[in-house]
């Protein structure tokens, strides 16, 4: 969703020399793993859901559906608490963003990379 993370995931990967893609939050289950499988994703950065004209609507159902259908890939499921909506939340894969980035430093050497080198 539109929420600052997602500028922040985004420039992290940036700076440490990962490749990223953002894909819109309204795919179908079937969509985003396609797109999945297409990246080699190891890594999904998902809300728990986002707000749709004042409304709460869900984000992470569509994710766990589409990973549950081919996305071998995928290692790790990242989730920000965006709506505080029940969500489940698979052990050993699925982390919470909030959690974690509150003991981490804000020092992260940047990646020597090459200007041809993907994002």
């Amino acid at each position: 969703p539109m929420i600052p993370e997602t500028a922040i995931v985004m420039l992290a990967c940036a700076r440490i020399g990962a490749i990223h893609s953002v894909v819109f939050g309204g795919f179908s289950p079937e969509a985003l793993r396609d797109r999945i499988i297409d990246a080699g994703a190891k890594l999904v950065v998902t809300a728990d859901g986002a707000f749709r004209r004042g409304k709460p609507y869900m984000l992470k159902p569509a994710v766990d559906k589409a990973l549950s259908e081919g996305c071998e890939s995928v290692e790790k499921v990242l989730i920000v608490i965006r709506n505080n909506e029940p969500i489940e939340y698979i052990k050993g894969r699925d982390y919470v963003y909030n959690e974690l980035v509150k003991n981490e430093s804000y020092k992260c050497e940047p990646e020597i990379m090459d200007s041809e080198d993907l994002l």
